[in-house]
């Protein structure tokens, strides 16, 4: 306010000019305007600025304003009808008989919209404002929770109803602190709970089975105790509810839990119970050790075991046809086509005497891909250990990898839809890697070429041979040969020589940008190439979204939801690692993007398409005959 705008002189109105977007003729509109006036000039004691106000140079909206120095008027318009006007002109004048010019210090306008729909339904409103005030939720949980849509609070998405029902609430990594809430409960149509990675305790409420649509309930990374009541555990069961908890000491899996003995007895048996298991470490080692020495120069002798199958090489000759069909190429070798006796499509990656990695890193695949599974990494089928003859046997992938569906090649368009799903599916498999696996592990090279697409076009995370687990699970990075592929790699990389899990997010920023642009990381110019990001960032600073986003498109994407992936693709690129969110972050905010589309009705087709489960949620740690720490399915 100690700045206005003035005109030359006294005679010369200050005119301002609003234009009235999408008022049709004969409609009306209803206005408020705020004018802030305040003298800045240090005027003769007998000199004041005095004002008048018109619309349209038709009717006058106010009393003369007169001024006094540095104190600051503010004239309301409330409440004007606008009809049938392009335009609002207003007219800023010195009152008659004044001979200082207008000013004007800063001015406001606003249109009252008339909301299509009744404001969100009470009891769920009622529910969720509990919820807010039992947790002390610190987010932009302000005004109507669903209405307008545009605005609906942070984590939480409505259905189309009138009044609109809360559908889904993602509370996850939110400092909730104490039991789940009773309120919970009152959330009748709620289809999807998310509270992991809070500091929530206590046994699991009853209230809880009187969700009758919940089909997700994440509890992971809490601390709770007792059983999980029997009615979650039958729909579970019944594949009703994608269920996912964490394995925990004080966290019974089964009804009913299983009491304790009697001190005088759990001790003497604790006590032998130690000494047995001690002596069987010691032999285990001895074992371990021995089978070391004895075959550290064997590096050709089967050493893999699985419960995955085994193939002989004169058998993966049989399955690919003698290698005729070659669908790819990377770094052990040549990908080929085959077919097992149940006429079941695999693809063979088989090791070849030239390739740029060797026997160490086909062994590591092996070791990593027998013990990790999830519905977005990749399936081993089996493996050929025969001799020199090395060869991954996988699940074919029909629809090939996300290059080629992002390709400027390819008369198939992915849709905005479908790109949410895929980058959903992609973050579930790498936030796996990262969270559900101890030690977590490192991918080190994703890109769209790793990121397989079947039948229904789930992705799922391909070529681990690169892939690294942490020495322990409170390590931070790991050292190890260099990794990678130009235009992906964290460029704190090329300072410190260490792969990260922020490394991985970074990596992943870069694909969710090639998704929202379809352009690649390295984008090929007459004179010089570019990174995605160099070529992106100006048109962000724009706010030019409908340039950023994939032309091929042609306009048919939701711009609400185009922009949050945007900032969730900056987020992950940021150049300063430690600034970067974690994996269940990234996940939880697209989620609520995917969601964001199909409650709002774009596609209904793609919620069963695009719906992702995860597997049990127990983890448990396995020592590889080489002493690799590596993860299991959870």
């Amino acid at each position: 306010m100690n700045t206005a705008a003035k005109t030359q002189n006294a005679s010369i109105p200050l005119k301002i000019y609003h234009n009235v977007t999408g008022l049709q003729p004969g409609s009306l509109s209803k206005y408020y305007c705020y004018f802030h006036f305040a003298e800045v000039e240090k005027l003769e004691p007998d000199q004041q600025r005095e004002l008048t106000i018109s619309l349209n140079g038709k009717r006058s909206l106010a009393e003369t304003v007169k001024l006094d120095y540095l104190n600051s008027h503010t004239m309301v318009q409330d409440n004007l009808a606008i009809s049938g006007e392009a335009w609002l002109n207003f007219s800023i004048k010195a009152a008659p008989g004044t001979q200082l010019p207008p000013i004007l210090n800063a001015y406001e306008f606003f249109e009252l919209k008339e909301l299509p729909i009744e404001p969100t339904d009470t009891d769920d409103l009622e529910a969720i404002m509990d919820i807010k005030k039992w947790y002390k939720v610190r987010r932009n949980w302000r005004g109507d929770p669903c209405v307008p849509s545009n605005y609906s609070w942070r984590g939480l998405n409505c259905n189309n109803d009138n009044p609109p029902r809360i559908i889904s609430l993602n509370l996850s990594s939110s400092n909730l602190i104490g039991d789940i809430a009773t309120s919970f409960s009152k959330l009748e149509l709620l289809q999807s709970l998310d509270l992991s990675f809070n500091n929530l305790t206590g046994p699991l409420p009853q209230v809880l089975e009187q969700l009758p649509n919940l089909n997700t309930l994440d509890l992971r990374g809490n601390k709770f105790t007792g059983s999980i009541p029997e009615a979650l555990l039958e729909q579970f069961r019944n594949g009703k509810l994608d269920l996912r908890v964490d394995a925990h000491p004080d966290l019974c899996l089964y009804t009913p839990c299983k009491g304790k003995k009697k001190n005088e007895f759990f001790i003497p048996v604790l006590a032998s119970s130690i000494t047995a298991v001690l002596i069987l470490l010691f032999i285990v080692s001895a074992l371990a050790i021995y089978r070391r020495k004895r075959g550290s120069d064997m590096v050709t002798k089967s050493s893999i075991k699985s419960k995955n199958r085994q193939y002989s090489y004169s058998e993966v000759v049989k399955i690919t046809n003698n290698f005729k069909n070659i669908i790819g190429k990377g770094g052990f070798g040549n990908v080929y086509l085959g077919k097992l006796k149940d006429e079941i499509q695999v693809a063979i990656k088989l090791l070849s005497s030239s390739s740029n990695q060797g026997y160490k890193e086909f062994r590591a695949e092996a070791q990593l891909l027998m013990v990790v599974h999830h519905r977005n990494l990749v399936t081993l089928v089996g493996y050929c250990d025969d001799g020199e003859n090395k060869a991954l046997i996988y699940e074919y992938m029909a629809n090939g990898n996300l290059q080629q569906h992002l390709s400027v090649t390819n008369p198939n368009v992915l849709t905005w839809n479908e790109r949410l799903c895929i980058a959903v599916d992609a973050a579930h498999g790498l936030e796996y890697l990262h969270n559900g696996c101890k030690p977590p592990i490192i991918h080190r090279d994703l890109k769209p070429p790793n990121i397989l697409l079947n039948e229904q076009m789930q992705a799922m995370i391909a070529d681990f041979g690169l892939s690294r687990a942490f020495a322990r699970e409170n390590d931070t990075h790991v050292s190890t040969c260099p990794a990678g592929t130009f235009g992906y790699v964290d460029p704190e990389f090329a300072t410190s020589g260490n792969f990260k899990r922020e490394s991985d997010v970074y990596s992943f920023g870069i694909v969710l940008f090639e998704l929202i642009t379809g352009r690649p990381a390295i984008i090929r110019g007459p004179m010089q190439n570019n990174h995605i990001l160099d070529w992106v960032y100006p048109l962000i600073e724009r706010a030019d979204i409908q340039n950023i986003v994939d032309p091929r498109l042609e306009g048919e994407f939701n711009t609400t939801s185009a922009w949050k992936v945007v900032e969730i693709a900056m987020s992950c690129a940021l150049p300063v690692a430690i600034q970067r969110p974690g994996m269940s972050q990234v996940l939880a905010e697209l989620k609520e993007c995917l969601a964001l589309v199909l409650t709002r009705g774009r596609n209904q087709r793609m919620t069963t398409e695009c719906r992702t489960s995860s597997m049990q949620d127990n983890t448990f740690h396995l020592e590889l005959e080489s002493g690799l720490i590596a993860p299991i399915a959870r």
